[in-house]
């Protein structure tokens, strides 16, 4: 089992947490322990946000119990119906999950008790809570900052080479069929979960003017790389369905499909070197200028095949429409990226 970061933050909030309950005297320090344990966030700004969020949960939370307590007792049925009314008042403002489990045990917290000393004792568990919570913050902020670029930009580049690997295996019939379905199953779920670190990636703030830009400009070359990689996973999907079918054509038009194919993974993976900083810049050859696939040449030859053979009714058609679809989004891809080398020296 790999030990991640947030696993390791979540051990060192929920031990800052106790240390500090301790130190200041407060009873009942596991709840500031279980508070900590539910507040880590993936990156700052939703820590950022999960600080108001649960404190919050905690305050209305605990206003309920003791309002419940004084007017209905803490009999279990009335816990249980507080614990619904204060679930369904969370899911109404539309609180994380982690929220409603904290707001959910600030009400027991506080209605496992009589009233004696109620309010004496809901200060005390909104204490013990809140201190878990902003251990939590300063531990996210403190320790094992999450660095999302850079492997944001790994994962596409391994998920990618990964897919054209494929490509090229399937487009001269040497794939194994069960294997790639298997294989397919496996990128689907990668590229899913790159969309997961894009989008925390995204919700970083750069406060600084000067890295503001760069940084908006990033995120939208991620989205077009990821959105180019998602296009590449399709094209070899078409091809896996239509393998068979592809060898009962002619081979002039199987030599054309080969050629076209690899001209566009290698403008793809050269497009990826680039933004690795890997191919030399040169202003008067900018990246735009590489080996461009004639994607219209292989659809007149498609054309032409079925004007002689009827028989294939056009059934590959949607396969060269899927290679022009994957071209423009590298031809887009292509000029972000020379967009962001001529204003930004920095590489990804």
């Amino acid at each position: 089992m790999k030990l991640g970061a947030r696993m390791l933050k979540t051990g060192i909030a929920v031990t800052v947490a106790l240390y500090v309950a301790n130190l200041i005297g407060l009873p009942s320090a596991t709840y500031a322990g279980i508070a900590a344990a539910f507040a880590i966030q993936p990156n700052i700004y939703r820590s950022f946000q999960t600080v108001f969020e649960q404190i919050y949960a905690n305050i209305f939370g605990i206003a309920i119990a003791v309002a419940v307590v004084y007017t209905l007792g803490n009999d279990p049925i009335v816990i249980g119906t507080t614990t619904i009314m204060v679930i369904g008042l969370c899911l109404y403002l539309k609180m994380n999950e982690n929220t409603i489990s904290l707001a959910i045990i600030a009400v027991l917290a506080v209605m496992e008790q009589s009233d004696t000393g109620l309010l004496e004792l809901a200060g005390l568990r909104f204490s013990s809570l809140s201190l878990g919570v902003i251990s939590a913050f300063i531990v996210n902020m403190l320790f094992f900052p999450p660095r999302y670029e850079f492997r944001l930009f790994n994962h596409i580049d391994h998920i990618t080479s990964d897919i054209l690997q494929w490509l090229r295996i399937s487009t001269r019939h040497l794939s194994d069929n069960p294997s790639l379905k298997g294989e397919l199953d496996r990128l689907d779920a990668e590229i899913a979960h790159i969309d997961i670190t894009y989008s925390l990636y995204s919700e970083e703030r750069i406060y600084r003017k000067k890295k503001r830009i760069p940084k908006m400009r990033k995120i939208i070359i991620f989205k077009q790389m990821i959105a180019t990689s998602k296009k590449s996973l399709e094209t070899l999907k078409t091809f896996h369905h239509y393998n068979e079918r592809i060898d009962t054509i002619p081979h002039e038009f199987q030599q054309v499909l080969v050629n076209e194919l690899d001209k566009i993974i290698y403008s793809h993976e050269r497009l990826l070197l680039s933004a690795m900083g890997r191919i030399k810049k040169n202003r008067t050859k900018p990246v735009q200028d590489i080996t461009t696939p004639d994607i219209p040449h292989l659809v007149d030859t498609l054309i032409h095949v079925y004007e002689r053979d009827e028989k294939y009714h056009l059934s590959l058609l949607p396969l060269a429409s899927r290679l022009m679809e994957y071209h423009h989004d590298i031809i887009h891809l292509q000029k972000l990226l020379y967009s962001y080398q001529k204003f930004h020296d920095k590489t990804f």
